[in-house]
């Protein structure tokens, strides 16, 4: 059976069975928060990201007993200048008091004093692992922040990797709520530009609100398999809103359609199952697809965000064609109710497609010259990505409102031998020991590297381990620069005797981690292209529908990383979006961009494609099919677009640099595509194909026998 077929039978059900079909997506979504709520959601732990080298170094550290006991910092200053040590010592007095009182601190140790006299810091060792700090860290910092204000005179500030996570976690939980906020009354106002009526406007903002609660709950059990890295919640929201509103908004639109042309509401909502019910299937099923590239990077974090975006897609295209049938059935006519006046007349006298009509015309009129402008902006706007540079995410590119960051600069300029790039250097053999001390020495002795204060040479059943601190400041380049150092020449020289030996630490896992992202990505954008191309050829039955599918999908791609290198990788928009450059994209970003990119292309792209090829089935010439299938479609893929440029828009607001960098780059894309892409280049595109367009579908000997040649002349 066909998946229109399908769709239209679970419509004409939904239809006839209206309460039914609510109450199941009701006791659907009970079920789903039920779930949030009753099941915790599992977090990623540090050994889901070991890769390459430095993954290897933490396998022997830990295989040996010889990892460090989580650790965390008091930083002492005084904002006036040089510090009181009487001062500072009473404060670090009631510190190891109230600290040592703690069933999660092992021990504090003795107080440190920097060289320039103007700080003084307090190490404290947690019991049990990384995780068992994360979650015990807050009552840590609560007692540092009494601490803090019995001794007002002094900055007393805590800092740590659990501390820290403590403040990132804090960080992507405010921006969440703040996107929460301001995303629903936008998409509910777009949509009340696009239907002029309340309920119209409701009814998709309710569905996809409902799907993200439901795809969150649902994501619950499943974290047990693929566990949260953090931004699960960020992404559901932003795919989930996007998706869940375009696809109600396709189906709602036709509908409505359809009823303006005199069809009853059961007709009409099964006519509309028949073409954007399809349309819905397919588009989702593009976006499963895309999604599932990300499985290919072998990435933990990857994979958690594909299970979760697949979820609420799939979750939003159940809800499109079946409570959605539902409503529109039981509501009929009072859909369009209570109309607001002066949005009500201005969509009448628009119309479908009025904007887009007038800027198509000329498109059809002139298609080589149409396309070739087109083609010139596109590449104007994707040069820049030739000089795009990734790097892993490092203290510059967190905002610097987390107290933990600002802590940490302090630290590391105070005492550079404890807040600086360390690295571990991890050596198994009998001579490991002798080896690692002639390394140390030579490090040293280079300027380059400093031993933090302490026992600088652990070792247990055959393995050793030592850490050393580049002098280098803290950023991405540094750290990568002064691992290179390690790797090629100061470890291979010193440890050449060694059999088995790897350089580790969290500097050396956060540089193989983005190395190892930019390895995948080629993988990655080809598993995604063969399986959309296929799909495509699939759905249409069209060789150059699904080639041109795939080009159009690289133009908008490349357009939007020119745009983030632009942005970026510079400082002329740090004022407008409120961010310090730090002269890179984060490496994980173009990865995920590009997965989502073609999957939501896919999106209104199929729904247009769609009605096109309706035109040429009733045997109007490609140009006619084109200017009917564009112009029909105009309004619910612009109100689609709009919605989907302005919740990634709100994203661009928030304050971590990776969702500013994801919500332009989304923002961005969509907006090429919806008006460079869809209005002139695809159009002019398939003028110029004429009937060749649709080879070898049936629609291609139809066209052939029905569209005389000279029909694909441009009108002059």
């Amino acid at each position: 059976m066909s998946a229109g077929g399908v769709t239209v039978r679970v419509a004409r059900w939904s239809a006839i069975h209206p309460w039914r079909a609510i109450g199941l997506w009701l006791l659907l979504v009970v079920v789903a928060v039920g779930m949030s709520v009753v099941i915790p959601k599992q977090q990623m732990q540090s050994k889901d990201t070991w890769v390459g080298q430095s993954g290897q170094a933490a396998e022997m550290i830990e295989q040996a007993g010889l990892g460090d006991r989580p650790a965390e910092t008091v930083l002492l200053t005084d904002p006036d200048g040089r510090l009181d040590k009487t001062a500072a010592t009473t404060a670090m007095t009631q510190l190891r008091q109230k600290l040592t009182a703690l069933d999660s601190v092992q021990a504090v140790g003795q107080p440190v004093w920097s060289e320039n006299g103007k700080a003084a810091l307090l190490p404290i060792e947690l019991k049990g692992t990384a995780d068992d700090a994360a979650d015990a860290i807050e009552k840590v910092v609560a007692t540092t922040a009494e601490v803090q204000q019995a001794n007002p005179d002094l900055s007393i500030a805590q800092a740590g990797t659990a501390s820290l996570d403590a403040g990132i976690w804090k960080q992507v939980g405010s921006d969440l709520a703040k996107a929460e906020k301001l995303s629903l009354p936008i998409t509910f106002v777009l949509m009340l530009l696009a239907f002029g009526a309340l309920i119209a406007a409701g009814i998709p903002v309710l569905l996809a609100f409902s799907a993200v609660g439901a795809a969150l709950g649902f994501y619950a059990p499943l974290s047990f398999l693929f566990p949260d890295g953090g931004s699960v919640a960020n992404v559901v929201l932003l795919i989930g809103m996007a998706v869940g509103v375009d696809y109600s908004l396709f189906y709602l639109k036709r509908e409505r359609e359809e009823r303006r042309k005199g069809r009853s509401t059961l007709d009409a909502v099964e006519i509309a199952a028949a073409t954007s019910g399809h349309s819905v299937v397919v588009s989702g099923l593009a976006v499963i697809v895309s999604m599932a590239g990300l499985y290919v990077a072998q990435d933990m974090t990857f994979a958690s965000m594909a299970t979760a975006t697949i979820v609420v897609v799939a979750v939003a295209v159940l809800g499109s064609l079946t409570v959605l049938p539902a409503l529109l059935a039981k509501l009929g006519h009072r859909v369009d109710r209570p109309r607001v006046p002066l949005l009500w007349r201005l969509n009448r006298r628009i119309g479908p497609g009025g904007i887009s009509r007038r800027i198509l015309a000329p498109v059809l009129s002139h298609p080589r010259a149409a396309l070739s402008v087109s083609i010139l902006a596109v590449a104007a706007l994707a040069v820049p990505a030739l000089g795009m540079k990734t790097e892993p995410s490092d203290l510059n590119t967190l905002p610097q409102s987390i107290p933990e960051v600002r802590t940490f600069k302090a630290l590391h300029e105070n005492f550079p031998s404890q807040g600086g790039l360390s690295y571990d250097v991890v050596a198994r053999g009998e001579d490991a020991v002798a080896a690692l001390t002639g390394l140390q020495q030579s490090a040293v002795r280079s300027g380059k590297f400093v031993v933090p204060q302490g026992e600088a040479i652990r070792q247990a059943d055959g393995t050793a381990v030592l850490t050393l601190v580049s002098v280098l400041p803290e950023s991405s380049a540094n750290a990568e620069t002064a691992l290179n150092q390690l790797r090629s020449d100061f470890v291979p020289a010193s440890l050449g005797s060694v059999p088995t030996w790897a350089v580790g630490g969290e500097q050396a896992e956060s540089v193989d981690y983005g190395n190892n992202q930019r390895d995948k990505l080629p993988w990655v954008i080809a598993f995604v292209l063969a399986l959309t191309l296929v799909m495509m050829a699939i759905t249409f039955r069209s060789v150059a529908i699904a080639l041109l599918t795939t080009v159009l999908n690289l133009a908008s791609v490349a357009a939007c990383f020119g745009v983030l290198a632009l942005v970026f990788q510079h400082s002329w928009a740090e004022g407008l979006l409120g961010f310090t450059s730090s002269g890179f994209v984060v490496s994980w970003i173009p990865l995920f961009l590009f997965v989502i990119l073609v999957g939501l292309s896919m999106d209104y792209h199929v729904f247009v494609l769609g009605r096109i090829r309706e035109g040429v089935a009733e045997g109007l010439t490609p140009r006619d099919a084109v200017r009917k299938g564009v112009t029909e479609s105009a309004g619910v893929v612009t109100s689609a677009a709009a919605v989907m440029v302005s919740v990634f828009a709100v994203f661009a607001t928030l304050g971590m640099l990776e969702m500013k960098q994801m919500g332009i780059g989304l923002a961005v894309a969509v907006l090429i595509d919806a008006t460079l892409v869809r209005i002139v280049m695809l159009p002019s595109v398939l003028v110029l194909l004429g009937r060749k367009a649709w080879w070898p579908n049936r629609l291609h000997r139809q066209a052939a026998t029905s569209v005389p040649d000279q029909e694909l002349v441009p009108i002059s």
